[in-house]
């Protein structure tokens, strides 16, 4: 039960509308309740908006699906074009989704993955910037993570945002795998 009440403190730090019946029904689906229901969606959205306008491309990698179903409703809102692998994804769409975004002069900004589903052998060379928006008690699976992007044939610097929610369950999830 332990790592059940963990899951459940680690849902609370990424949206509220993980937790069935949070959403207002009668909203619009794709309205700014979205993002102001969630600190960390606010600040997600405050810096895509500046990495949108640099022309940056992106990675962003989440623990769970269904906060990138979530991020998935962001992006149609906020009209970014993206792409996105989890663990459903079929080999045939991974593939063509990896070629979409490498391809020179794509207009792909954001590429979203599930972190077990965007592990090895997903080469995404032509991001620049890595978004962990919640990190693994494992380092090394942010890691990979970040190796998507820092991969041969990369041009340019990549920097990497790892959002933390602030005097959480996050911080000892960071403290542990730092040790």
């Amino acid at each position: 039960t332990i790592l059940n009440i963990l899951m459940q403190l680690r849902k609370c730090c990424n949206h509220p509308y993980l937790f069935p019946g949070i959403e207002d029904r009668k909203l619009d689906p794709m309205g700014d309740h979205i993002i102001s229901n969630c600190g960390k969606m606010v600040l997600l959205d405050k810096l895509l908006a500046r990495l949108f306008v640099r022309h940056n491309r992106a990675l962003l990698f989440s623990q769970m699906t269904r906060m990138l179903d979530i991020i998935e409703d962001f992006c149609i809102s906020k009209k970014y074009s993206y792409c996105r692998i989890d663990g459903g994804t079929s080999y045939e769409s991974r593939e063509d989704q990896i070629q979409a975004y490498n391809a020179p002069n794509s207009k792909i900004f954001l590429f979203l993955l599930s972190t077990r589903a965007g592990g090895l052998g997903i080469n995404l060379q032509t991001a620049d910037t890595v978004i962990i928006y919640d990190s693994d008690w494992n380092p090394q699976v942010d890691l990979q993570a970040q190796d998507r992007a820092h991969r041969i044939g990369q041009k340019k610097v990549v920097n990497v945002f790892r959002l933390i929610t602030e005097e959480t369950v996050e911080e000892k999830v960071i403290e542990r795998a730092q040790q």
